[in-house]
C-alpha cells in the first residue's frame, strides 16, 4: 500500500474516532443517576430558586443540543470546565498532574519494553531448553499478576521490611535541595518502586509476544535462504530477525495504552503519586463530574494519537508499506 494512503487513512480515523469519543464524552456524564449541581452545592437544604441559578450558570438548563453545542465551543477554546471538588479549571489541573504520569508511564513501559525483548529474544533462541521454560514461565506469571497486588507486596517487602525506600508520593513534603542532583537522588527513591512495580507487571505479555513472534520468524523463507549464504548466527539474529520480530510488538505496545493508563490508576493509588492515575481515582471517589470528563477526554485522546503515531512508526519497520 502507498505510504501516503496509508497516513492519511489512518489520520482520517483517528479524527473520526476522537469525534466519537467527544460525542459519547458529553453524553455519557449526563445520562449518570443524580444531580451534578446537588453533588457541587453538598447542600440538600439549599433553596430550589438558588439550584436554579446555579444551574443557569453551568448552563445545565439548556436544551441539550444547545450544551453540546457550547460543549463544542469551549473545547476549542481549551475550556473544559472547572472542578467541583478543586474549585479549579481542569485543564489546568490535569497539566499540573500530567508530568508525574508521563514521567511513570514512560519510563515503566521503557522497562518493560526492554526487559520484555531480552527475556523474548533469550527464549527463543534457546527454544525447548531449560532457559526457554523459565522464562516462559515467569513471563506467563508476571502477565497473569495484577499491577496492584504486585505494588503491595513491594511495599511490604522493600517498605516495610527492609525499610529500603519511602511508601509512596513523589517526594519529601517541604524539602529543600542544594542542587538540581541533589533532588533527582532524592526523587530517586520515591520514583525506584512505581516505575519498577509497574514495568515489571508488564514485561510478561510483551516478553511472550516478542517470544512466539520471533519463533515465527526463524521459520521464514528469507532466514533460511539467509542461512543458507552463510550469515552469522549474530546478524542473522540482530538484522533479519528482531526487525520483523518487533511489528508485532509495536502493534501491542500502542493497543495496550489504554490498559496501561488503566494500570497507573492502580499504581498510582497505591503509591499515592500525584499523577492522573491517582487524579481519576480521587475524581471518581468524589463524583467530579467536569473533571473526570475532562480526564476522559484527555487520556482517550492522548491514546487514539499514541497508536496514530505507532501507525507512522509501523511504516518504516513494515517494508510492505512503500512509497
Amino acid at each position: 500500500m502507498d505510504k501516503r494512503k496509508y497516513l492519511l487513512k489512518k489520520l482520517s480515523q483517528s479524527i473520526v474516532t476522537i469525534f466519537v469519543v467527544v460525542v459519547f464524552n458529553f453524553f455519557l456524564f449526563r445520562i449518570m443517576p443524580g444531580d451534578p449541581i446537588r453533588i457541587l452545592v453538598r447542600n440538600p437544604k439549599m433553596a430550589p430558586e438558588a439550584l436554579a441559578q446555579i444551574r443557569h450558570q453551568f448552563g445545565l438548563d439548556q436544551p441539550i443540543l444547545m450544551q453540546f453545542f457550547y460543549y463544542i465551543r469551549d473545547l476549542f477554546t481549551g475550556n473544559l470546565g472547572d472542578s467541583f471538588n478543586y474549585r479549579q479549571p481542569v485543564l489546568d489541573i490535569i497539566m499540573d498532574r500530567l508530568p508525574a504520569t508521563l514521567v511513570l508511564v514512560g519510563l515503566a513501559t521503557l522497562l518493560a519494553i526492554v526487559l520484555g525483548i531480552l527475556v523474548g529474544v533469550i527464549s527463543a533462541w534457546k527454544r525447548g531448553s531449560k532457559i526457554d521454560v523459565v522464562g516462559l514461565g515467569m513471563s506467563l506469571f508476571l502477565y497473569s499478576m495484577p499491577s496492584f497486588w504486585f505494588s503491595i507486596l513491594a511495599i511490604m517487602f522493600f517498605c516495610v521490611y527492609l525499610k529500603a525506600f519511602p511508601t509512596g508520593g513523589m517526594s519529601a513534603p517541604g524539602a529543600v535541595y542544594a542542587s538540581f542532583w541533589e533532588q533527582i537522588t532524592a526523587s530517586s527513591k520515591y520514583l525506584f518502586l512505581p516505575i519498577f512495580t509497574f514495568g515489571v507487571a508488564m514485561v510478561g505479555e510483551y516478553a511472550i509476544i516478542m517470544r512466539n513472534s520471533l519463533i515465527e520468524v526463524f521459520t521464514e523463507d528469507y532466514m533460511l535462504t539467509a542461512r543458507a549464504k552463510g550469515v552469522s548466527r549474530l546478524d542473522l539474529l540482530m538484522k533479519h530477525a528482531i526487525p520483523n520480530a518487533m511489528l508485532p510488538l509495536v502493534t501491542l505496545i500502542a493497543i495496550n495504552l489504554g490498559f496501561i493508563v488503566a494500570g497507573a490508576i492502580q499504581v498510582e493509588t497505591v503509591f499515592s503519586w500525584p499523577g492522573l492515575g491517582r487524579l481519576m481515582y480521587t475524581a471518581l471517589m468524589a463524583r467530579d463530574y467536569p473533571l473526570l470528563q475532562g480526564l476522559f477526554l484527555f487520556v482517550t485522546t492522548g491514546v487514539i494519537l499514541a497508536n496514530f503515531c505507532a501507525d507512522i512508526l509501523y511504516t518504516y519497520l513494515d517494508p510492505r508499506v512503500k512509497l
